[in-house]
C-alpha cells in the first residue's frame, strides 16, 4: 500500500501544502505559508483537531435539537472541515462556503474531495461581497472563519459587515467567528462592540489562558438576537482535552470596557500574531 505523500501547490494567496497524518490513515493537515488552516479526517468528519473547530462544533451541536438540518454559510473554506462536520451531524443541511481562493479550492477538490450528497456548494468569491449579494433571511448560521495568511481581514470587522451577517440571518439566526488577538485585546473588544451593536445577544468562548492575557489565542464570537444557551455549551467548551471557559452577560460587559464599534473607514486586520503562536511541529 502506498504511503500518502505531502502536497505543496502555490494557489492564489500563497503557498498551500497538504501533510498526512502518521497517525490517522486519511487524516491532513492544510497549511498556507506554514499557517495550519484546517485538518480534515476523510474517514472521520466528525474529528476536529483544532481546539477552535471544536468549540465552533460544539455552538453548532447546541444550536438547534440534535440532526435537524441547518442551513449554514460558511465564510472561509479552507480544507471545508465544518461544512463535512455538519454534513456528517445534520444530513441534509444545505450549505454553502464561500472562499476567495480558487486555487485553493481546486487543491482541496482534488485531493480531499466532498463525500457525494454532501449538500455543499463551494463558491470561488471574496466574503463580504458574496454576503452582500446574498439573500435576506436565508441563513439559519453564518460560520465567519477568514484569514489573509494569520489576519482576519479589514473589511471583514465593521459594524456595516456585521448589518450585512444580520440580514443573510433568519430572525432566530447565529452568527460566529473564529477571531484572534492576545492583551490588551484592542481588536477583540471592537470586534464585541461592533457585534453588540447589531446583535442582542454576545459570547466568547477562549482559553481561560488567552483570556487573561498571558498568550495569543483564538476566540469563539457568538451573536444572535435570542438569549444563547450558555449552560450546555459551557459545560461542552469545559470538558474539551483543552478546556475553554464561556464569557457572557455582564462579565463580557466589563470585558468590552469603552471599546467602540469600528466603522470601514476606521477598520484595521486582526493583529500579526507573535511568532510561533500558531506554529506547527
Amino acid at each position: 500500500m502506498n504511503e500518502p505523500i505531502p502536497v505543496t501547490r502555490d494557489v492564489d494567496h500563497g503557498v498551500a501544502k497538504l501533510m498526512p497524518d502518521v497517525d490517522r490513515e486519511r487524516a491532513w493537515l492544510l497549511t498556507v505559508d506554514g499557517a495550519p488552516q484546517s485538518y480534515v479526517d476523510l474517514d472521520a468528519p466528525t474529528h476536529l483537531e483544532f481546539e477552535y473547530t471544536r468549540r465552533l462544533g460544539h455552538v453548532l451541536d447546541t444550536l438547534a435539537e440534535p440532526g435537524r438540518p441547518l442551513d449554514v454559510l460558511h465564510l472561509g473554506g479552507g480544507a471545508l472541515t465544518l461544512p463535512r462536520y455538519v454534513a456528517a451531524t445534520r444530513p441534509g443541511s444545505r450549505q454553502d462556503v464561500v472562499e476567495a481562493d480558487v486555487g485553493l479550492l481546486e487543491l482541496v477538490a482534488e485531493h480531499l474531495p466532498l463525500p457525494d450528497g454532501a449538500g455543499v456548494t463551494v463558491h470561488g468569491a471574496d466574503a463580504r461581497a458574496w454576503l452582500e449579494a446574498a439573500p435576506d433571511g436565508s441563513a439559519d448560521v453564518i460560520v465567519a472563519d477568514v484569514f489573509g495568511g494569520s489576519r482576519v481581514p479589514a473589511h471583514l470587522t465593521s459594524v456595516a459587515y456585521a448589518r450585512e451577517a444580520e440580514r443573510v440571518l433568519r430572525a432566530d439566526g447565529v452568527y460566529l467567528a473564529n477571531l484572534a488577538d492576545g492583551a490588551p485585546f484592542t481588536f477583540l473588544r471592537a470586534q464585541l462592540a461592533t457585534f453588540g451593536t447589531v446583535f442582542q445577544e454576545l459570547a466568547v468562548i477562549a482559553e481561560p489562558g488567552v483570556l487573561r492575557g498571558r498568550r495569543f489565542g483564538n476566540a469563539v464570537l457568538v451573536a444572535a438576537h435570542h438569549p444563547i444557551d450558555t449552560a450546555p455549551l459551557t459545560r461542552l467548551v469545559a470538558s474539551d482535552a483543552f478546556p475553554a471557559r464561556l464569557e457572557h452577560g455582564p462579565a463580557l460587559r466589563e470585558f468590552i470596557g469603552g471599546a467602540r464599534p469600528v466603522r470601514d473607514e476606521d477598520a484595521v486586520p486582526s493583529p500579526e500574531p507573535p511568532h510561533g503562536a500558531f506554529g506547527i511541529g
